[in-house]
């Protein structure tokens, strides 16, 4: 089974892997399975979201996928992350939807490469020309 196969299992079933469909446990599972994975799952999704975006932002994925799901929404801690049901299921199916999308990019070398490409040019022209 390949990742993206692995991923459409969990958004498809999510009771066989423990999950419901709340957005903390669901990004938290998929932390988990990436950091087992040695960072090599989500490897550059960071990056394809400021690509994606077309701006560069401080925040990590856990925070950027509910706020661009959800208008209006503010993060405030995980313990106070209390969203309405439907609210939930919005959050994690963009989720499920941005990581299928990322994973196309992740998985082919060409599109990969465009996208650091374009991305440190993100990078540079906010930093002035420094990569740094």
């Amino acid at each position: 089974m390949n990742d993206t196969q692995f991923v459409e299992q969990v958004r498809d079933r999510p009771g066989m892997f423990g999950l419901g469909h709340t957005y903390h446990p669901t990004a938290a599972f998929l932390l988990g399975f990436d950091q087992a994975r040695s960072g090599g799952f989500l490897r550059g999704f960071n990056e394809w979201l400021t690509v994606r975006d077309g701006e560069l932002s401080s925040q990590h994925w856990l925070v950027r996928v509910p706020a661009q799901a959800l208008p209006g929404f503010t993060f405030q801690g995980f313990d106070h992350l209390h969203l309405e049901p439907e609210q939930e299921q919005q959050a994690v199916n963009h989720l499920f939807s941005l990581i299928l999308e990322f994973l196309e990019v992740r998985d082919d070398p060409w599109a990969l490469t465009s996208m650091y490409a374009r991305y440190h040019r993100i990078r540079t022209s906010l930093h002035g020309g420094d990569p740094s």
